[in-house]
């Protein structure tokens, strides 16, 4: 007794709508499908079709074998997908996506790491100061900040990350530390412009109290290398990712700024297009990322810091 075979036979048989088209395409006679259906219903107690001489309706009992039937089907496929795409050797063309400043600084050393391994493999990374769509863009992997909202693709956490206020200690001396989110508004503030609707706001959030704060300052720009320069020289604070800043913090050249205050979520994923079976391409280089970033993913020294 084969049941899947049974399953597989009377989905067939359910979707053609009649014996003899049933029969034409199994490619067998219409007295072989009536034959094995009896025997299928026998075996059930059960009847599963209506059948005339020229057409076939499910019963009640039918529908239910049929709609559950084709659940089973589906999902022993995927394990069979599952199964052998990890032995699947990682080839052919990867398109990936991330941000200027990462991609530069952590996402293209890990490529470089992920092509030695995988040398069948051939990577195309695009860098942009503003996230791509990857469904309409067609990239295979992007490497995105914070919530992922879009229910078309799934992610994988590959590093713990947050928002950080900061400012050369020079400028706090000259200018003064803010005690409260209101304070940034009498402050020099250098934004990095990603978007029109978030351009200059900066959200902070200290238990129940959310503010969100409208800031200015004299110098904005889309390039968060250059705007960290700029803090660097003491010409205000910067709202930016513990990635770009943590050494900087841990040399004394920036001190945070309102640091009981949180910031929006900044946790880096790589995220792909949601599918039932992930070519064995991108399963390796998203399992590369996790493994490449797997230490910036564990807080150190209690103070939530990992970059």
């Amino acid at each position: 007794m084969n049941v899947l075979s049974d399953i597989a036979f009377f989905v067939v048989v359910a979707k053609s709508g009649s014996l003899s088209a049933a029969a034409q395409e199994l490619g067998v006679s219409t007295a072989a499908v009536s034959r094995r259906l009896v025997n299928l219903e026998t075996r059930l107690g059960i009847r599963l079709l209506n059948r005339t001489t020229r057409r076939a309706s499910l019963t009640h009992e039918g529908e239910i074998y049929l709609q559950e039937g084709k659940r089973i089907l589906n999902e022993m496929e995927e394990l069979e997908q599952r199964i052998s795409a990890g032995h699947a050797i990682p080839r052919g063309m990867l398109r990936v996506n991330a941000s200027l400043g990462f991609g530069r600084q952590c996402i293209a050393p890990a490529i470089a790491d992920f092509v030695e391994k995988y040398p069948e493999v051939e990577v195309q990374m695009q860098l942009t100061d503003r996230p791509m769509n990857i469904i309409d863009e067609g990239f295979d992997v992007c490497i995105r900040f914070g919530d992922v909202p879009d229910a078309r693709i799934t992610s994988r956490k590959i590093a713990s990350n947050r928002r950080m206020l900061c400012a050369a200690p020079a400028y706090l001396a000259l200018k003064g530390e803010p005690q409260t989110p209101a304070d940034l508004q009498r402050h020099n503030c250098i934004v990095i412009r990603e978007s029109d609707e978030t351009y200059g706001t900066w959200r902070l959030r200290y238990g129940s109290q959310e503010d969100a704060v409208k800031v200015r300052g004299t110098l904005a720009t889309n390039d968060g290398e250059s705007a960290l320069n700029w803090t660097l020289r003491g010409l205000g604070i910067l709202l930016r990712s513990e990635w770009h800043i943590a050494k900087y913090l841990r040399t004394g050249e920036l001190r945070e700024v309102l640091p009981e205050w949180q910031l929006p979520p900044a946790d880096i994923h790589a995220v792909y297009p949601m599918k039932n079976q992930l070519s064995a391409k991108v399963r390796a280089f998203v399992n590369h990322l996790e493994s490449s970033f797997e230490k910036y993913r564990i807080l150190k020294d209690g103070d939530g810091r990992c970059w």
